[in-house]
């Protein structure tokens, strides 16, 4: 119950201090903006805490900066979810700031051939 309500905190309080990237990428996923699916933030899954997830198709986005490069951390995060049935799918920030067209439509194509 307590790590329950530690994930609740981080999460909320990682929402209240969203990076750039994300709050561009979260403009482009909020309000079923993306064939009307919906995406909920800084959502904890086990122990990890994603930075987007469409529950329903069982589809993660992440944003990423230049430390996630070749990162081991990040690798068996990625094994874990895909474990638990999510598709993962990260872009690097500069993509996300300068192409969102081009992440949406990526993000949409992931949606419709999921599950």
């Amino acid at each position: 119950m307590r790590s329950r309500i530690l994930k609740t905190l981080k999460s909320r309080e990682l929402r209240a201090n969203s990076t750039d990237t994300e709050t561009k990428l979260w403009n482009a996923l909020r309000n079923r903006q993306i064939a009307g699916f919906k995406f909920v933030r800084q959502e904890p899954i086990g122990h990890y805490i994603c930075d987007f997830v469409c529950p329903e198709k069982m589809v993660v986005v992440e944003a990423d900066g230049g430390q996630h490069l070749h990162s081991k951390c990040d690798e068996a995060r990625d094994r874990y979810l895909r474990e638990q049935g999510y598709r993962v799918l990260r872009f690097w920030n500069n993509d996300v700031l300068s192409n969102i067209e081009g992440v949406a439509m990526t993000i949409e194509a992931a949606l419709k051939e999921s599950n």
